[in-house]
């Protein structure tokens, strides 16, 4: 998850971004344009991101801890051993 979260930022960055195109005639009358790159950000979509990759990230610790109390009860049913004294 901590590897796909940096990547996923920077696809909505980039698809975030529009160019834009600006002309300008200056006084000699030779027209010069010039396009720049400018951020538009959704920010409905960007809250609906982080939302979603919080509960990611929840349901991932759930399931992680899920499977760790699953092999804790599995090494313990492996390592009963009967102790009987003499």
């Amino acid at each position: 998850m901590k590897r796909i979260l940096p990547f996923a930022v920077v696809l909505v960055l980039l698809g975030a971004c529009q160019q834009k195109t600006e002309r300008v005639v200056s006084d000699t009358g030779t027209t010069e344009s010039t396009t720049v790159n400018t951020a538009t950000v959704d920010t409905a979509a960007t809250a609906e991101a982080t939302r979603d990759a919080a509960e990611a990230t929840r349901e991932a610790a759930h399931e992680t801890g899920t499977a760790m109390e699953e092999a804790g009860k599995e090494i313990q049913e492996n390592t009963k051993t009967d102790t009987k004294e003499p």
